[in-house]
C-alpha cells in the first residue's frame, strides 16, 4: 500500500515542512507528486517530533500547499552504477542529461558512503603523470592522494583542471585508468567548455561527467561531490580502476552548505559557514585511497576559488588541515600571461617523497626536485636585493639565479594548454635549466649524481634563454 500525506504545513523557498509524519527518517528521500501528475524528489533534511523538513531537488516552483501529496520512499538517495558510467554525463543527481537514455544499473548505492576504514588503508606509492611539469616534477601526485588546487576567481584553473583530464595517466604499473569528474555552480558556458575539450581530444569515453549548473537548486550542489566519489568507489573497488576524482568548484559547494545551513536556522560560525564545516569536507576528502586487498583506487583532485584570494580563509584553511598538500595558483604569475600560473614555494605534496625516484619515476627524481625548489627560492632573495641596489650592483652569483628564474618560469613553468610532457622530458628540462647555475650552487645534490646529469652549457639547447 503507497501511503501518502495530502498537503503542506508550511513552504519556504526550496523547503517544503508537514506535519504528522511518522517513521521517516533524515535523509530519507520523498516523492513529491503535484495535481498535474509532474513528479519532483525532496529529501529529508530536518525531524522535530511529527514535523517534517525536505528539500526539494528541483525547486518550489508550481508548489503550493494544496495541490502536492507527499510519499516516502524509506531509503536515503542512491546513484545507479554501472561500467557505463563512463562517457557519459549527468545532472548533480547523478541522472542522464546527454540523451543517451537511462543506464542499467548493476546495483544502486547510497551516495553518503563512508570514509575509509584506517586499518584497512594500503599507503600510497605509485603517481600519476599529469604531463604538466610544475606539477610532475615538484608536487608529483600520488595515487590515492587527496590534492587540492588553490586558486582565485577569474584564474585559468578550469583550464588547468581539463588539461589535467585530457592528459592524465598511470605512471608506473598499467591499470585500467578512469576520470571522475564533478562541475558544481558552474556557468552554462564552463559546463560546455569542460564537455567539447572533453570530446575535442578524445578522452570523454574514460570521463564519468557530474555537471551541476550555477542556476540548479543548491541541494544538487551538495549531492554533486557525493554521487561523483561514489561512482568512483565502484569503479574502483569493484571493477578495479584507477580513479582520478576532479572537483570544481568546491567554494560553490561550500556556500551551498552555508545556504543550506542558513535556511534550517542553524547557529552559523566562521564567515557564516556552519561549524561542521571541517566534517563535511573530511566525509568527502576521507573518500579518497586505496584498501588493502581491493583493486583499484581514488584519488582526489579538488579545485577551489579562495574568495579574495586569502588562503586563510575557512574553505582553504580547512581543506589543508584534511588533505595531503596543495598546489597554489598565483594571481601575479597569471596576470602577467604565464600558464600554468603554478606557484612553486608554497605548494608541496605531502606523499611525493613515497613515490618517486628509483623504481617508480626516475633515481634522480628527489635531488633534483628538491635543489629547484632551493634555487628558486634564492632567486626570490637575489629580486628583493635586485629591487633595492639595482641588478648592475648584483654579484655574478646573483645575476645568475636571475637568469635562472626567468628561464625557470618561461620555459619549465610555462606549458601551453595543449602540450604533455612525460617525466622523462620534465626532469631532463629541469637539468638543462640547472646549468644556468655553477656546480659549486648544487648543494642538494650528491657528486655522483650531478656528474651523471650535469652537462656544462647544456641551457644552450633551449631557445630564448639568454646568458
Amino acid at each position: 500500500m503507497r501511503l501518502e500525506h495530502i498537503g503542506l504545513s508550511e513552504l519556504s523557498g526550496s523547503l517544503i515542512a508537514l506535519e504528522g509524519v511518522e517513521g521517516a527518517a533524515y535523509d530519507e528521500t520523498a516523492e513529491i507528486t503535484l495535481s498535474n501528475g509532474q513528479r519532483r524528489l525532496g529529501r529529508v533534511i530536518l525531524i522535530e517530533g511529527d514535523r517534517v523538513v525536505l528539500q526539494v531537488f528541483e525547486g518550489t516552483q508550481g508548489i503550493s500547499l494544496q495541490n502536492a501529496r507527499t510519499h516516502f520512499t524509506g531509503e536515503p538517495v542512491r546513484l545507479s552504477l554501472s561500467t557505463e558510467m563512463l562517457g557519459r554525463v549527468f545532472d548533480g543527481t547523478g541522472r542522464p542529461i546527454d540523451g543517451l537514455g537511462e543506464l542499467c544499473p548493476e546495483e544502486r548505492r547510497n551516495v553518503d558512503g563512508s570514509a575509509i576504514d584506517p586499518v584497512s588503508r594500503h599507503y600510497p606509492r605509485d603517481y600519476i603523470e599529469t604531463g604538466i611539469s610544475a606539477i610532475d616534477c615538484s608536487m608529483t601526485l600520488i595515487r590515492g592522494q587527496k590534492l587540492p588546487i588553490f586558486s582565485g576567481s577569474g584564474m585559468k584553473h578550469n583550464e588547468l583542471a581539463a588539461q589535467i583530464v585530457r592528459q592524465a595517466k598511470l605512471g608506473g604499473s598499467e591499470g585500467n585508468f578512469a576520470i571522475v569528474f564533478a562541475a558544481m555552480g558552474v556557468k552554462n558556458d564552463t559546463a560546455d567548455f569542460f564537455r567539447r575539450s572533453f570530446e575535442e581530444a578524445g578522452v570523454l569515453q574514460r570521463v564519468v561527467m557530474f555537471r551541476n549548473l550555477a542556476s540548479d537548486p543548491i541541494i544538487e550542489r551538495i549531492l554533486t561531490p557525493r554521487c561523483a566519489l561514489t561512482a568512483a568507489e565502484y569503479l574502483a573497488f569493484d571493477k578495479g580502476y584507477h580513479v582520478l576524482v576532479i572537483l570544481t568548484d568546491m567554494t560553490s559547494y561550500c556556500e551551498a552548505v552555508r545556504e543550506f545551513s542558513s535556511s534550517k536556522g542553524e547557529i552559523p560560525s566562521r564567515k557564516g559557514f556552519p561549524a561542521y564545516l571541517y566534517s563535511d569536507l573530511a566525509s568527502l576528502y576521507e573518500r579518497a585511497g586505496m584498501i588493502r586487498g581491493r583493486p583499484g583506487s581514488v584519488t582526489q583532485v579538488p579545485i577551489l576559488t579562495m574568495p579574495n584570494d586569502d588562503i586563510t580563509h575557512p574553505i582553504p584553511d580547512l581543506t589543508g588541515y584534511i588533505t595531503e598538500g596543495q598546489i597554489v595558483l598565483d594571481r601575479d604569475m597569471d596576470q602577467k600571461g604565464l600558464y600554468p600560473p603554478i606557484a612553486i614555494l608554497p605548494s608541496l605534496s605531502r606523499l611525493m617523497k613515497d613515490g618517486i625516484g628509483e623504481g617508480f619515476t626516475r633515481a634522480d627524481h628527489p635531488a633534483l626536485s628538491n635543489q629547484l625548489f632551493a634555487s628558486y627560492s634564492k632567486v626570490q632573495d637575489a629580486r628583493s636585493l635586485a629591487s633595492v641596489i639595482g641588478e648592475d650592483e648584483l654579484s655574478d652569483t646573483d645575476r645568475q639565479y636571475l637568469a635562472f628564474g626567468k628561464a625557470f618560469e618561461q620555459q619549465f613553468i610555462r606549458q601551453d594548454a595543449f602540450q604533455r610532457r612525460s617525466m622523462d622530458e620534465t626532469l631532463d628540462l629541469g637539468w638543462k635549466l640547472l646549468t644556468l647555475l655553477p656546480k659549486s650552487e648544487l648543494d642538494r645534490i650528491d657528486d655522483a649524481v650531478i656528474d651523471a646529469h650535469y652537462v656544462e652549457g647544456a641551457w644552450k639547447s633551449l631557445p630564448g634563454i639568454a646568458p
